[in-house]
């Protein structure tokens, strides 16, 4: 996965690494039985992205997604197409829920 990541991975990551956002991330980052797309460890933040295939893993990534949030993370998730058409407002959420997470709405699982 690191060795190929997706175009909306490849875009999270320019605008995540060397603390562009104030804040550190480490990419495919194991976290528990999971490994997380994007993970800040300072503020407990995962950035999850998804393409076509999770559209059958829904159930997996509900499960995936409730075990974070019972070890204290907080969830980000995107479709893979919101963050390639939306860069800019997918990395305000990314920052909001670093600095402020209780004004992020229903983070998971969105529909975009």
């Amino acid at each position: 996965m690191r060795s190929e990541p997706t175009r909306a991975e490849s875009i999270l990551w320019y605008h995540l690494r060397a603390r562009r956002m104030g804040f550190k991330f480490r990419r495919q980052e194991p976290i528990g039985p999971y490994i997380a797309d994007f993970a800040c460890i300072e503020r407990r933040v995962i950035v999850e992205t998804d393409g076509d295939s999770h559209d059958n893993r829904r159930v997996y990534d509900a499960r995936r997604d409730q075990w974070f949030l019972d070890h204290g993370w907080f969830v980000l998730r995107f479709w893979d197409d919101y963050v390639i058409e939306q860069t800019d407002d997918a990395l305000e959420q990314i920052y909001l829920a670093l600095t402020n997470p209780s004004a992020v709405v229903d983070p998971l699982n969105r529909e975009y």
